[in-house]
């Protein structure tokens, strides 16, 4: 006779319950796992164009005002905007300029001192007269 299984007692289809819970959560839990994984990395390849496209704007704007303050800088350009806008600016007269003449350049202090020029015997004995009393 076939087994009834509503007479089995009720741990054995807990157990039951709780093998196929737990295959499905192995099954399961790294394909959830693999999926956000997979999302994470495209969000944040995305983010990575992202930023590597503002700096190349960045750098192209960066490299636009370098370009556009050689220009304002330019003496030919300076002129223009000092007639344009009526400073009454000039060149000086000559009596207005000051000239400063450049000090002369020290000697650097790194210099060995200058010794008198004893012959080597005079030498050796003024060293000796004085490191041995004796002498």
């Amino acid at each position: 006779m076939a087994k009834n299984r509503k007479n089995q007692p009720a741990s054995i289809r807990f157990g039951q319950a709780m093998k196929v819970v737990l295959l499905c959560a192995l099954i399961g839990g790294p394909g959830v796992g693999y999926v956000w994984q997979k999302g994470q990395l495209d969000q944040l390849g995305r983010d990575i164009k992202e930023h590597e496209a503002r700096v190349q704007g960045l750098v192209e704007q960066n490299k636009k005002l370098r370009n556009q303050l050689g220009l304002m800088r330019s003496p030919t350009q300076l002129d223009l905007r000092v007639r344009e806008m009526n400073l009454g600016l000039g060149l000086p007269r000559p009596v207005d300029v000051w000239r400063l003449t450049e000090p002369e350049a020290s000697v650097p202090a790194a210099t060995p001192p200058v010794t008198p020029t004893l012959p080597v015997d005079a030498r050796h004995r003024q060293y000796a007269s004085q490191n041995n009393p004796r002498l």
